[in-house]
């Protein structure tokens, strides 16, 4: 099974705009946030993460898991969440077209 989930406005919104709002403690739960990710795409969990660089847009995880529990798990655990840094919505998904994959 596909999920997508969407990070939004967590306790400090100004996080998502402006890049000097970021604490130390932040940057350190940023750098979790990237390791936890990579391992996760790594591992062949994670299919794409990433965010729109117009601090407008959305910032998403689309990834796969055994059931909705599992997902909502995965995405509550994920460090910004985690953290209070952004609120995250999960979202049943299903890719249709992957590029390099026969339709």
């Amino acid at each position: 099974m596909q999920f997508l989930y969407q990070f939004g406005p967590g306790d400090r919104p100004e996080l998502a705009t402006n890049p000097d709002a970021w604490t130390d403690e932040d940057n350190r739960v940023a750098a979790e946030h990237y390791e936890r990710l990579r391992q996760a795409t790594g591992d062949g969990k994670v299919l794409l993460a990433g965010l729109s660089t117009d601090g407008r847009g959305p910032a998403v995880v689309i990834f796969e898991a055994a059931s909705e529990a599992a997902a909502r798990h995965f995405m509550e655990d994920h460090p910004f969440v985690r953290n209070g840094l952004f609120t995250a919505t999960l979202h049943p998904f299903r890719a249709s077209l992957v590029r390099g994959e026969d339709s």
